[in-house]
């Protein structure tokens, strides 16, 4: 059986940590870093030897207190290098307020890998999703396709709705694509002859029946995906399409003739 050990003994071992806290020399530091006792922590800070690379080991950690990381945004060791803030920005502990002010300081594919990494909390992710789209008016096309074939089912619904083909064949690619955004996409004005038919044609997608209908209604969609799909339409979503007033002749007559061939069979 252990025997609990006496609350003096507890604070005299308490003592020599933080005393070793403050006079530790640099190896010494590494391993403090470590300590469980937060306290212990908060006063290594206080060392004068403390330097950048104990304090990227410090926030490594995942079981730091928001008031300890927060001390470290504030260390007063002039301004807070990239490293820093790139380690308290993947601290699932870092307060909301730090983690708002470190974002714009951080690279486009960083803020990416945050909106990526385990853990992150929903609304962590939705900042960064922010800082990113705030700035896709000026990222180069080449930037734009890895965010596409890597980016958030958010991040790649907005690079959807540029239209540019290029950037659709990518966002296509991305397993986090969500079926609402083609929809959107192929609903809306940069949706055109080119586009509708990479969304008609890709093995992923072209057996969806609710895109299948979009597509369908589209004025831009080339009447071959009408001769296409069409026949596997069910007739209420004919009788749906010949009303619509979406679609120009030329594609209605497609829908008018295979109603015809149904009421005939």
């Amino acid at each position: 059986m252990i025997k609990e050990k006496p609350a003096d003994h507890l604070d005299l071992s308490l003592a020599r940590r933080l005393h070793n806290a403050l006079i530790a020399n640099l190896e010494e530091l590494f391993q403090i870093m470590q300590d469980p006792s937060p306290e212990v922590l908060r006063t290594a800070l206080k060392n004068p030897r403390l330097c950048e690379d104990h304090l990227l080991a410090l926030l490594k950690r995942r079981d730091l207190p928001e008031d300890l990381l927060n001390a470290v945004s504030q260390l007063e060791r002039g301004e807070l290098s990239h490293r820093l803030r790139l380690a308290l920005a993947k601290n699932p502990g870092t307060p909301g307020p730090v983690f708002l002010v470190i974002l714009p300081h951080l690279y486009l594919f960083e803020l990416l890998d945050l909106c990526l990494l385990p853990g992150i909390t929903p609304d962590q992710r939705y900042a960064a999703e922010r800082q990113v789209l705030q700035r896709l008016a000026n990222t180069p096309l080449g930037n734009k396709l890895i965010l596409a074939r890597r980016g958030t089912a958010t991040l790649v619904g907005e690079l959807l709705k540029e239209g540019e083909p290029r950037l659709l064949e990518a966002c296509l690619e991305n397993p986090r694509l969500k079926e609402v955004s083609l929809l959107q996409f192929l609903g809306g004005p940069k949706a055109d002859a080119e586009t509708i038919s990479m969304v008609a044609r890709h093995p992923r997608w072209k057996n969806r029946p609710n895109l299948r209908l979009a597509i369908l209604k589209n004025r831009r969609t080339p009447s071959i995906w009408f001769t296409l799909f069409l026949p596997r339409l069910v007739t209420s979503d004919l009788h749906g399409l010949a009303a619509s007033r979406r679609l120009d002749p030329s594609q209605k007559k497609l829908v008018e003739d295979e109603l015809k061939i149904r009421r005939h069979a």
